[in-house]
């Protein structure tokens, strides 16, 4: 299923040339039928000799409809650039051909409309003109075809070049991620809502459960239909109208992308490869707010530039788009931007991130370069260079790659040792070589500063030092990993160096020993004013030759241990224990048998009903 867009100047004859094509008005609108000319986008289609079926998108000429045009235009595979004989090659015939070739359509052919009247001398000068327009766009050998919508002539012609371009051309990818983004919004009695767009990167059936992105609303496809005809599933490539379930009219707009749950994240950050037109007539400043086109949606946003302070016309820089409002989109996707009266250039989408990057930075462009020009998986790295981690499900999502590509090509790097994995299924976490070894040094380098601070501590909580280097969710996977590598030697909640050893002095020593003892001959009456530093006290927990239950009560590890077995016996002999009933078993205060019970709650040992405890 291939999608057909027309594009030119307003009046040159593109709604008469579909009408002539396929016998469909693609005026839908009253207005455009009063004005003569088309405001919105028209839908049409076509059935080509070969049996191959063509969506046509046509879209509006008039400079003040561009964005209307923008909005049809992305999703095409092969562009008529049409032009008519008796006016030749006009302002909005270049500013869609600019467009064309920003979003790198390579599929085309100019149609010279309204041959019937000019006269051969003539129409030889438009070739000519026009010849020198195409030549330095992506469209700089597509073919020049002369017809007239009113007698027929070359019309046949044309049918026939359309069919054997399309019949070259690939078919569409199929990622297994469908994005259909939304170009129409409408009710239909009876039905309710109906969406209309260009289905991209998968399939959808009827009856799916799909997402409404960047909204999030959820909905189910009632119906679909191609061409007016109702079909049970969708292909990529052809031009779809759902009827959606659960989702009125203004819930939904112009921009939305609709696809299957879960794997579609909004973004208003976005990085890219941008190139600016030469007709632009001044440089483009850092900071600029232009408008940004991508699919069917647009949305202001401010211009970062990377390398520079200004881009002149003409030229191409490395970009951040900071997006005014959440956008649905992809790595890979075109784009276009304007101000308020003129396209200033386009591009594609290099990154997604949540996040600035800096500006003047040789490391953070030559990252670029290789994730903008390598293979998949020197793409894959790069990325990966400029992130603390991923999980797969994150980076299949952002790729928009089936996962069995993502895992497959992480395999590939972590067996060649470009990249680090912990973890298990898709939220394992992913380094990139150079990432992880800076990782390793700042752990490395934190544990280190931290023993010489903190002598008497045997180590530092993992809670801090996920904190201290802002692992987030990768904290986990990463210190097991690091453990496992001899990096560092766990010790319960701590982490610290390998060949870590305390070393007290004398005071800290004679202090300590006279605290255990104090310990031993009394265990379940601790004395609670000789407990000495916190360090100290921290230390011989971590040695695991006492457990603090308290800041006041601290038992040695084998009265601890005696406390705990006697209790669960007596709970599994009589159902529950009290309060009054743990003081009285060990002989102990009301003060040390509710730091114990609480200290047992914590660590759901025991969980209180009532005034009772019983097993957790």
């Amino acid at each position: 299923m291939f999608v057909l867009g027309t594009a030119g100047h307003i009046d040159h004859g593109k709604s008469v040339l579909v009408h002539a094509l396929t016998g469909i008005d693609p005026d839908r609108l009253r207005e455009e039928k009063e004005r003569g000319m088309t405001i919105d986008l028209g839908f049409a289609w076509l059935k080509l000799p070969s049996g191959r079926e063509v969506g046509i998108v046509d879209v509006p000429g008039h400079e003040r409809f561009i964005k209307n045009m923008l909005a049809g235009v992305g999703g095409i595979d092969l562009a008529l650039l049409v032009i008519a004989a008796n006016e030749s090659v006009m302002p909005q015939t270049t500013e869609h051909l600019a467009i064309l070739d920003l979003l790198e359509v390579k599929r085309g052919i100019v149609v010279i409309t309204k041959i019937d009247l000019v006269d051969d001398e003539w129409l030889e000068l438009v070739r000519l003109e026009i010849g020198e327009l195409l030549q330095p766009t992506v469209l700089a050998t597509a073919p020049v075809m002369a017809v007239s919508a009113q007698t027929g002539a070359g019309m046949p012609e044309l049918v026939s070049a359309i069919d054997e371009m399309l019949a070259a051309a690939l078919p569409r990818a199929y990622r297994g991620r469908p994005r259909l983004p939304v170009d129409r919004v409408f009710t239909i009695a009876g039905a309710g809502t109906v969406i209309t767009g260009t289905l991209i990167d998968g399939s959808l059936r009827a009856g799916d459960e799909v997402e409404v992105v960047p909204a999030g609303l959820k909905s189910r496809l009632r119906a679909l239909q191609t061409h007016k005809s109702g079909v049970t599933e969708a292909e990529p490539g052809s031009r779809v109208a759902a009827n959606l379930v659960g989702i009125t009219t203004a819930e939904i707009k112009r921009g939305d992308v609709v696809t299957k749950p879960g794997w579609l994240r909004p973004t208003t950050m976005v990085t890219a490869r941008l190139r600016l037109l030469g007709t632009v007539k001044r440089p483009l400043k850092h900071n600029t707010e232009v408008t940004f086109f991508s699919g069917a949606d647009e949305v202001i946003a401010k211009l970062r530039l990377l390398e520079s302070d200004a881009v002149p016309p003409g030229q191409s820089a490395w970009v951040q788009f900071a997006l005014a409002r959440p956008m649905a989109l992809v790595e890979g996707d075109h784009f276009i931007i304007r101000s308020t009266t003129d396209s200033l250039g386009g591009g594609h989408v290099v990154a997604l991130r949540d996040r600035r990057l800096k500006r003047h930075r040789e490391d953070v462009i030559d990252n670029l370069i290789v994730r903008e020009a390598g293979g998949p998986e020197e793409a894959l790295l790069a990325r990966l260079e400029t992130l603390p981690s991923m999980t797969l499900g994150a980076l299949r999502r952002q790729g928009g790659l089936p996962a069995g590509d993502v895992a497959a090509m992480v395999a590939a790097l972590a067996a060649r040792g470009d990249a680090v994995t912990a973890g298990e299924g898709e939220q394992v976490q992913i380094w990139g070589r150079n990432t992880w070894q800076r990782l390793e040094h700042q752990v490395v380098a934190l544990l280190t500063e931290y023993h010489t601070r903190h002598p008497v501590r045997l180590g530092m909580p993992r809670l801090e030092i996920s904190g201290k280097l802002k692992l987030g969710a990768g904290a986990g996977p990463a210190l097991e990993q690091l453990t496992a590598d001899g990096v560092v030697t766990a010790r319960g909640a701590v982490l610290h160096l390998p060949g870590r050893v305390v070393r007290l002095t004398a005071a800290q020593q004679t202090s300590l020993d006279a605290f255990l003892e104090a310990l031993k001959s009394n265990p379940y009456n601790p004395p609670s004013d000789a407990i000495p530093e916190a360090d100290l006290v921290n230390l011989l927990a971590a040695r695991g030759e006492a457990v603090k239950v308290s800041d006041s009560v601290v038992f040695t590890a084998s009265a601890y241990a005696a406390m705990v077995t006697r209790i669960q016996d007596h709970v599994r002999a009589h159902g529950e224990i009290t309060l009054a009933q743990v003081r009285d078993l060990f002989g102990t205060s009301r003060k040390y048998a509710q730091a114990l019970l609480e200290y047992l709650d914590a660590k759901k040992v025991t969980r209180r009903v009532g005034d009772a405890r019983v097993l957790y």
